[in-house]
């Protein structure tokens, strides 16, 4: 397939349904070009029309999407510090109900690449036979996505080449990016940054991840690392981060932080509905915060409103360097939303200059299972677009053909 009939696949993925006219801006080329590739992509039928938009005074115009009947699926694995979820999205970003949840601590990572390696295996078995286009991967670490490797770990570790593993592993091509860079680029085509040119996207998880929407692009900086809100020297409390230094936003801005909240509170005679979950679980859980927070927990609420003023602390530093249009906060801590709001935008009034301030919206995401998505588009993103039933690994991975990480 050339290189024009992939990117115009690709642009229909990210924008759901397109016209000609709006195919030949995306992807910069002329109508007659796009028209001519448009029409061959549906003679294959591997795009379909979806029907004429409403007249504007001329010929009512024909809006194209893709025909998930034509394609295979792919696999997404969303890692995290301490769990990895898999499941697998058709073309449309539409579960095939077909996932995977497993427990596994990064910093054991021969186990934890064990656990992650078995779970995409359990989700593969199941597609029965189902062409699968890539496996899109997304984990904490500095990841090059050019290369597939996370130099977070030791060239020893099995998480350092992760990409290269599965991919020998499956006979599937595969790709990795960034945890919060993903989330970010996932944000701004399919969530609250995408009518947004320039928006900070936080990814609440275990830790503070940051993803860069500047001028329509993710912002990676020099060495393709840029984000690392989790460690901006902000903290009150002395404590040591998981980056061997003191003082960073994590250790009291994170996840981690009301889970440890809590159970000091419980260690100290506090009272909970959930005590005996919290006490009986010695991993640290999202189910678990998430049934707390939803049964009115007070133990949980009270440590979600001291992470919320923390993080509107940092937010508001990130406003008077930035100066952002939009920061959304995103990842697995969303589901907090209501209760971080208030306290975050209480931080910014007490943290930032008015004028700034005022000049920046503030949004919780509303994308479920974010990272899910956000991997999925990381593998729709990169690799080269084939027919259904082309499956060898070389027609996928060619290198020159990596995608930018343009999100216009």
């Amino acid at each position: 397939m050339n290189n024009l009939k992939s990117a115009i696949l690709k642009s229909l993925y990210f924008a759901n349904v397109q016209s000609i006219a709006e195919l030949s801006s995306s992807i910069g080329k002329s109508i007659p070009l796009v028209t001519q590739n448009v029409n061959e992509l549906l003679e294959d039928g591997m795009i379909k029309e979806s029907g004429r938009r409403a007249s504007t005074g001329g010929r009512r115009a024909m809006d194209y999407m893709l025909d998930t009947s034509a394609h295979g699926c792919v696999i997404a694995v969303a890692i995290d510090q301490h769990s990895a979820r898999i499941c697998a999205y058709n073309i449309l970003n539409e579960s095939l109900a077909v996932t995977a949840n497993v427990s596994c601590n990064l910093q054991n990572d021969d186990v934890a690449f064990i656990a992650i390696r078995d779970a995409i295996g359990r989700v593969y078995s199941q597609l029965d036979g189902r062409d699968v286009l890539a496996i899109g991967i997304t984990i904490p670490g500095f990841v090059d996505p050019s290369t597939g490797i996370n130099s977070s770990y030791p060239s020893t570790s099995p998480l350092h080449s992760l990409q290269e593993t599965i991919e020998a592993t499956f006979g599937i091509p595969a790709y990795l990016e960034n945890d919060s860079s993903a989330i970010a680029i996932a944000e701004k085509h399919f969530g609250a940054a995408r009518d947004t040119e320039d928006a900070l996207v936080i990814n609440l998880n275990w830790g503070v991840g940051l993803g860069m929407i500047i001028n329509n692009r993710l912002f990676s900086g020099h060495s393709g690392f840029a984000g690392e809100f989790s460690h901006i020297p902000l903290a009150n409390e002395n404590k040591l981060c998981s980056c061997g230094k003191k003082g960073c936003l994590e250790v009291e801005a994170s996840l981690l932080c009301v889970f440890e909240d809590i159970r000091e509170a419980l260690a100290a005679g506090e009272r909970s509905s959930l005590e005996d979950a919290f006490q009986d679980s010695h991993d640290v859980a999202f189910p678990l915060l998430l049934a707390a927070y939803e049964k009115g927990d007070q133990l949980t609420i009270r440590a979600l409103k001291k992470i919320g003023h923390m993080l509107g602390k940092g937010i508001a530093t990130l406003i008077h360097i930035m100066n952002p249009e939009k920061i959304v906060v995103s990842g697995r801590g969303a589901a907090f939303g209501d209760v971080l709001l208030p306290q975050i935008q209480s931080s910014i009034q007490e943290y930032c200059i008015p004028r700034l301030a005022k000049q920046t919206t503030i949004e919780i995401s509303d994308i479920p299972d974010v990272q899910l998505l956000a991997s999925s588009c990381t593998a729709v993103q990169q690799m080269p677009w084939v027919k259904a039933g082309e499956t060898e690994l070389t027609k996928y991975k060619e290198k020159d053909q990596i995608a930018s990480h343009r999100v216009s």
